[in-house]
This record gives C-alpha cells, sequence and structure tokens, in this order.
C-alpha cells in the first residue's frame, strides 16, 4: 500500500463504538474499514493499514498469538502503530493484561473513556502521519536495494570484463614477448648463421683430411676439432632453444654470474667481431629472484641495443654488484645491481625521455620495433626491482636493473648424463636394443655406437613400427628411441603406451630440446638423453635404464 493511501482499521464488535468510530474518521476525511472478527482484523492488518483502532473489551478472552505474532514479524521499516480506546475497567488483573498488550504490539497509544470525539481523530491521524513517514522509509529502502542490486550487477559485469581484459592483457603480452624473442633472433640471425658455417666448416673440412692423411697425431688434431666444434654447435643450440621457448613465467633463484657466463658464447658470435664483451661480478654475488628465459631475452635485446649503438665498434660491458638497502622509496629489501654499458653514441635527453615507451625507436624503419627497453622494464618491475638509464652523447650509455636478493639459493645445477664422467666404468656388453629413429644417417650412426657398446640392435623408424614389432614378438632388453617424429605419435607417446602395458620393459628417450618434453618424460619415470650425445654418454644412460 502506498504511504499517500490512508486506511484505518477499525475493530469495536461490542455496542456501537465501532460504527460509530467509522463514521467519525470518515467525517475527519480518513477512510476507515470495520472488521467484524479478530481474524477478519488480522487479514485485513496483513493487506495493509495506516493505524489501527480497537476497543479493548473486543480482545478480552480472544487468542492474541496470531496478532502478536505478525506483529513480532514485521520488516524492519515497519512499526503498525495501534491505538486502543481502554474499558472503564481497573482491576489488577486487567491493568496487567494492558501492559502485556503494550509489549506485544510496541507501537501503542491508549485512550481512557470517556473520549473526545477530536481527541479521537487526532490520535488516529497522528498514528496515519507516523505510519506514512513509514511507508517512506520503506520506498528509500526499497529504491536502496535496487540500486545496490544494480551496483552489485554492474559490479559483476564489471569483474567479468576485467577478467576478460586481463586474459587478453596477458596473452598480448606473451605474443609480445615471443615477438621480441623472434626480433632478437633475427637480428642475431647472421651472427649465428657464421658461427654454424664456421663449425660445419671444421668438422667438414676436418673429415675430407682424414682420409688424405695417415699420420696419427694429426688425425687426433682433426678430431679434437672436429669434437670440439660439434660440442661449441650442442651449446649454442641448447642456448637458442632455451631462448626462444614459450613458457609461463616461473621466476626461480639464479645465480646470475652462471647464468650470463653460460651466454657468453651465443654473446660473442652473434655480435659482430669489432665488439667485445667482458663480464665483471662481484664476490659473494647474491642469487637473484627472476625468471631465467626473461633475463636471457633481456640481456640479449641490451646487447643488440648497445651494438646498434656502436657502429665502429667498442664494448659490452656487463657488471654485477650486491646492493643492500637501496635509495628508492619504492623498494624495499636487498638487491643485486645488474648494469650493462656499452661505449657507443649515447643518447641526448630527449630520446632518454622516451625510452621506456612502447614502440619508441630512433632506429631506421625494419631496423627495431622500439619494445626492446619497454620489455627490459617490465622484466625489472615484474621481478619486484627497478631500471633506470644513464647515458650522454659521445659518452654511451649504461642500463642499470635492480634485481630483488633470492631468500633460498638455488644451489649448483642438477646433473646431467653428459657431466657424468664414466670413462673408467666397463661398458655394458650383451643385450638387445629396440631403435626408434626415424632419420637414416642418424639411425646408421647410432647402430654403430650400440654395436661398439656390445649391443645387438633392431631398428624401427616410427612408433608405429616399434609397436608393430613388439607385438609380432620381437624380444629386447631396452627401447631407444627419438622423441621427434614424423606421424601422429612421437617418442613420449610410445613411451606412455608401453608404461601402460609392459611396465617392466626399460625405455631410453633422446631429444635435442630435452625441455620441451621433460615434464611428461618425469610423469613416466623415463629419462632423456640430450643431443648430440657421446658414446660415453650414451653407455652411462643405457646403464643406468638396465640397472
Amino acid at each position: 500500500m502506498e504511504h499517500a493511501d490512508v486506511r484505518v482499521l477499525v475493530f469495536a464488535p461490542i455496542g456501537r463504538d465501532g460504527p460509530a468510530s467509522a463514521e467519525l474518521l470518515r467525517r475527519a476525511g480518513l477512510r476507515s474499514l470495520a472488521c467484524g472478527s479478530l481474524g477478519d482484523l488480522i487479514a485485513q492488518i496483513k493487506i495493509g493499514a495506516s493505524a489501527v483502532f480497537i476497543a479493548e473489551e473486543g480482545l478480552f478472552g480472544k487468542d492474541l498469538a496470531d496478532l502478536f505474532s505478525w506483529v513480532a514479524e514485521q520488516p524492519a521499516w515497519s512499526d503498525l502503530p495501534f491505538v486502543i480506546l481502554t474499558s472503564q475497567q481497573e482491576q489488577p488483573g486487567v491493568a496487567r493484561w494492558r501492559k502485556r498488550l503494550a509489549d506485544y504490539l510496541r507501537n501503542v497509544s491508549f485512550l481512557e473513556r470517556p473520549v473526545q470525539p477530536i481527541t479521537l481523530s487526532s490520535a488516529i491521524q497522528a498514528a496515519a502521519r507516523a505510519r506514512s513517514r513509514q511507508y517512506q522509509m520503506r520506498g528509500l529502502l526499497d529504491a536502496r536495494e535496487r540500486a545496490a542490486q544494480l551496483l552489485e550487477a554492474e559490479v559483476a559485469d564489471r569483474t567479468s570484463e576485467l577478467r576478460r581484459e586481463i586474459t587478453e592483457r596477458a596473452q598480448v603480452e606473451e605474443k609480445l614477448r615471443q615477438s621480441q624473442k623472434i626480433e632478437a633472433i633475427g637480428q642475431l640471425t647472421g651472427g649465428v648463421a657464421h658461427d654454424f658455417n664456421n663449425l660445419l666448416m671444421v668438422i667438414s673440412g676436418g673429415l675430407e683430411m682424414l682420409d688424405r692423411g695417415t699420420d696419427p697425431s694429426r688425425r687426433q688434431r682433426l678430431l679434437d676439432g672436429m669434437r670440439h666444434a660439434a660440442e661449441r654447435g650442442t651449446a649454442l643450440t641448447r642456448q637458442l632453444l632455451a631462448f626462444s621457448r614459450r613458457q609461463e613465467l616461473k621466476p626461480e633463484s639464479v645465480d646470475l654470474a652462471h647464468h650470463i657466463e653460460g651466454m657468453r658464447e651465443l654473446l660473442d658470435r652473434s655480435l659482430s667481431g669489432d665488439i667485445s664483451v667482458t663480464l665483471a661480478f662481484g664476490p659473494d654475488l647474491w642469487p637473484v629472484e627472476v625468471d631465467p628465459g626473461e633475463l636471457e631475452l633481456v640481456i640479449l635485446n641490451l646487447a643488440v641495443n648497445a651494438r646498434d649503438a656502436m657502429p665502429n665498434g667498442g664494448t659490452i660491458h656487463i657488471t654485477a654488484h650486491n646492493a643492500a638497502g637501496v635509495e628508492d622509496p619504492e623498494l624495499t629489501g636487498d638487491f643485486v645491481r645488474l648494469c650493462v654499458s656499452d661505449t657507443g653514441a649515447g643518447m641526448p635527453p630527449e630520446v632518454l625521455e622516451h625510452v621506456f615507451e612502447p614502440f619508441f625507436t630512433t632506429k631506421e624503419i625494419g631496423k627495431g620495433s622500439g619494445l626492446g627497453l619497454p620489455q627490459v622494464y617490465g622484466f625489472a618491475k615484474q621481478s619486484g626491482g627497478a631500471v633506470y638509464v644513464n647515458s650522454a652523447v659521445n659518452r654511451g650509455t649504461t642500463i642499470v636493473m635492480l634485481l630483488p636478493r633470492a631468500l633460498i639459493p638455488r644451489g649448483l645445477p642438477p646433473l646431467t648424463v653428459a657431466d657424468v664422467d664414466i670413462s673408467k666404468e666397463s661398458p655394458r656388453s650383451g643385450g638387445a636394443v629396440l631403435l626408434v629413429e626415424d632419420d637414416d644417417e642418424v639411425a646408421s650412426t647410432v647402430a654403430e655406437m650400440l654395436a661398439k657398446l656390445g649391443y645387438a640392435v633392431t631398428r624401427t623408424a616410427s612408433a608405429e613400427e616399434a609397436l608393430g614389432s613388439l607385438n609380432g614378438g620381437l624380444t629386447i632388453d631396452v627401447v631407444f628411441s627419438d622423441v621427434m617424429m614424423p606421424g601422429g605419435m612421437n617418442g613420449v607417446d610410445l613411451a606412455r603406451v608401453l608404461r601402460a602395458h609392459r611396465q617392466d620393459l626399460p625405455i631410453l628417450l633422446t631429444s635435442a630440446n630435452v625441455d620441451a618434453a621433460n615434464a611428461l618424460a618425469t610423469e613416466l619415470g623415463v629419462q632423456i638423453l640430450r643431443k648430440p650425445y657421446r658414446l660415453i654418454d650414451l653407455s652411462n644412460a643405457l646403464n643406468r635404464c638396465l640397472c
């Protein structure tokens, strides 16, 4: 009922109090309704009322539980006013009854007989005005509730929109990181290709000279040179694979000196010959908490920028020192100060103001995207550190990164198969190997290596062919399979099938990109031998499988 719709309920079932009171209220401009029974009164109250006028004798001896229950269950905004016309009975029991009635009805006014018409109408009108204010409060509460619901719905919509935006931004950032890696690798392609051509020249030339020479010492020098060239190519390929991989950012404790030293050859051979790289790390350098892949990207990007700033050659200095209590109000804790400096042209102040803005570049079209330094800025900030640029025209540029100290040192890197020296161990003799390798030349070489170790070899060119041979009754001691193979099943898939049906069969996998399959292989309890590998590495890995 709207607050303007005044309705007074009258319950005076004895004598003429009911009709007389209703007529009095109508003359006062108040719409009234006389109720013939207590049940009728309660039903009308539930429909809605501005006030209730009751002659108390109509309540004597009645069960008032339903009335009291309705009053107690009113909503928070409601406090229905009751006007009670008392009888002339003043016994102690009646007084106690009135007290109980007032307690249960809560908002009660008592009028004693005899009562003047003006007094009665005034009391009812006052009660109706109070009820009108309650209806106004109900309207305000309803409006507030609707506004809260609308706000909640808007917040839910906005939250969902923000989640979508965050997801989309993460996808864009991932694509941006990958494009930065592709750009960096593209800029270094010439140097890498030159390096690989040199390595291939050593190997191909050495093989040709082996056919022509008979001097044992000369043959040994040629073999040593080819072996060294192969090892350098292996290290360079491994770094490129690690650098270009796509993975979720995972900060971990990183030994800066060890990690950057591991990039030394990649840096030296990827930059032009007239640019040198020096490394200097402070004593007892703290480990830092960063994503190692992103760190590599940062170092390579800064090296490329430094190279471009030194068209006539120069030096890139990479240094790192512990920095406790840095003077930056936004940073707390201990940090390591990593600096990459060049002896190039430097930057004027107007360029320095924009170096961290995405796509800002002073390079010619096609020579740079302007994403390198923004990526460095993002890396430092996301790692919980900071980055600064010191530069002046003709005085070079220094990029200073503050990287957070790792609380738990990472320790020594885990041993790989190639790290284990088993030169004093006797190779295992005997046993049958199922070799799964799609490349004919690689399969021929590996078969020779296995035969040298005393193994009988059966070769298949695919995982499907290997399963067919095993199902056909082939008896073997170990499966040695490449991970990357054509067709619908790779080496990890083959291992999964074999684990499901022949758990006792030893399996050894091999791949040039161990990181890509390492997690899946670990779940299966299968070790991976990194390509390329030496005879001693293969022997060691097989011995581990067969023990």
